[in-house]
């Protein structure tokens, strides 16, 4: 009896520590401390538990120390030769600046001309286009990869990596040490090592209980980076995997987005992905950094925007609720996760209701169960506002994508969720031109032909057992 009084009180000062903690908390939001108190309060033990693992976004003091130390040692982008050409200056639209001020606001990063870029046709298409500009390297390659699979599409990069080191290129090869954990065990991993390819892991493991002290365990890196040659530059949402994704098969196809860049944004692609490898691995890139610009050519407006638990707090939900409010005409956007705060979730309902036409489309099935349902408790509020809101049935919508007034394209790795806007770290490219974002606008467009429309009365019908679960999953969204 004594041992078991002894074991409630002390289960008491730990929930009540844990209490004041999620209270105290910096740049916590007021729904993110609901959501931590009822999981510690309501859930005896597993709470406390899941809270010390997962309740703080603690990424651990030395890597903090490490990041901050690679980026100050780090040349700047624009202090290359020949980034002050005059094709390289970018020309926006003044309505447009205040867009680009918030993008440089996170990471430095100035917005520049001088860009080209090509949507690629598909996943498919993206990585025979990859393997090709890989195949003609001359100098360097470099990739990061969330997740990279042992697959068809997977060994086409192994291989290519590979003939690359073959013939002298230098190739760095960065993945996430969870997401692609299964082609770190693998025997083509060893044999990119053996044939010269640096190979390094993001984010190390390690022993979950230890990573108590040392970080959260699910602080991943969920970037996706190519960089040849610091001429040309990959971004968008695809990971290096067939669409069959066979990890989730009965999701798939997975359909992605993937851009192929030319110009000076290639240099702050290749910025973030320096401080990335420099992070976890000792080698100084600086001299690649410090490369004369290739001659310059007249271009588009674009920028790079990475964000991270070592960038400033909310960085990215900042910036797309400064999208969503800039737009006047039209807002088109694309998530496979939706699990908003509070302040993007109005944004969007303020888009609808002053008149903008604004489109969403979520994947009809979603891999993650809890977040779809989680999704589904917005959509009464954004209909009613007068936001179009489709599914799309032709596999898994993987693709993060936003254009507004057909101008301005944000594409990349972050989802908008609560993963994306304060745990993962992630990278976007966006760009301000015309060409390039009905580009992007006719295969959103596309999508909208593989999609359902979802109505009010649809969800005013759903049964009861349904809305419950939406609506109480949403109130721990902020855990998910």
């Amino acid at each position: 009896m004594q041992l078991s009084l002894l074991l409630i009180a002390f289960h008491a000062l730990v929930a009540l520590a844990c209490v004041v903690r999620i209270l105290l908390r910096e740049h916590r939001q007021p729904e993110s401390r609901i959501a931590w108190l009822i999981v510690v309060l309501v859930f005896p033990y597993v709470g406390i538990m899941a809270y010390l693992l997962l309740g703080e976004t603690n990424i651990g003091r030395a890597r903090v120390e490490r990041m901050r130390g690679v980026t100050g040692k780090l040349a700047r982008p624009e202090s290359a030769q020949g980034w002050q050409e005059a094709e390289n200056q970018p020309t926006l639209a003044e309505r447009f600046v205040p867009l680009f001020n918030v993008g440089k606001s996170i990471n430095g990063y100035v917005p520049t001309g001088g860009n080209r870029a090509q949507l690629m046709d598909d996943s498919d298409a993206a990585i025979d286009a990859m393997v090709a500009d890989i195949d003609a390297a001359s100098r360097h390659v470099h990739l990061l990869f969330y997740i990279w699979l042992n697959d068809r599409n997977g060994n086409k990069m192994i291989d290519a990596l590979i003939r690359a080191a073959g013939r002298g290129v230098v190739c760095r090869a960065l993945v996430d040490d969870m997401g692609s954990r299964d082609l770190l065990r693998s025997k083509q991993w060893k044999a990119m090592s053996k044939a010269g390819v640096h190979t390094a892991r993001a984010l190390k493991v390690g022993n979950p209980l230890l990573r108590i002290f040392n970080g959260r365990i699910d602080l991943r890196n969920h970037r996706k980076i190519l960089v040849i040659d610091n001429r040309i530059t990959y971004c968008g949402s695809q990971n290096c995997a067939d669409p069959a994704f066979l990890p989730k098969a009965k999701y798939g196809p997975w359909v992605d987005a993937v851009m192929r860049f030319e110009g000076p944004v290639v240099r702050q692609n290749q910025h973030l992905f320096a401080i990335d490898w420099m992070a976890n691995v000792n080698e100084d890139l600086s001299d690649v950094l410090q490369e004369a610009m290739p001659p310059a050519e007249a271009g588009f407006a674009a920028m790079v925007v990475g964000t991270g638990p070592t960038v400033r707090s909310s960085a990215m939900p900042e910036l797309f609720e400064t999208l969503i409010y800039a737009a006047r005409r039209s807002l088109f956007i694309t998530t496979p996760y939706y699990v908003p705060n509070q302040a993007i979730q109005a944004a969007l309902c303020a888009a609808g209701n002053r008149g903008v036409e604004t489109t969403m489309i979520f994947p009809a099935r979603n891999d993650d169960i809890a977040v779809g349902a989680t999704s589904r408790s917005y959509y009464a509020d954004l209909l009613a506002a007068g936001v179009r809101i489709f599914e799309y049935q032709g596999g898994l919508l993987h693709t993060k994508s936003l254009t507004l007034d057909d101008e301005i394209t944000l594409l990349g790795s972050a989802n908008m969720d609560r993963r994306s806007f304060e745990l993962n770290y992630e990278n976007n490219i966006l760009l301000q031109d015309l060409h390039m974002t009905q580009v992007m606008r006719v295969r959103q467009e596309q999508y909208l032909q593989q999609s359902r429309q979802i109505t009010p009365e649809e969800v005013s019908a759903w049964p009861l057992r349904k809305r419950l679960l939406n609506n109480a999953l949403a109130i721990i969204s902020p855990v998910l």
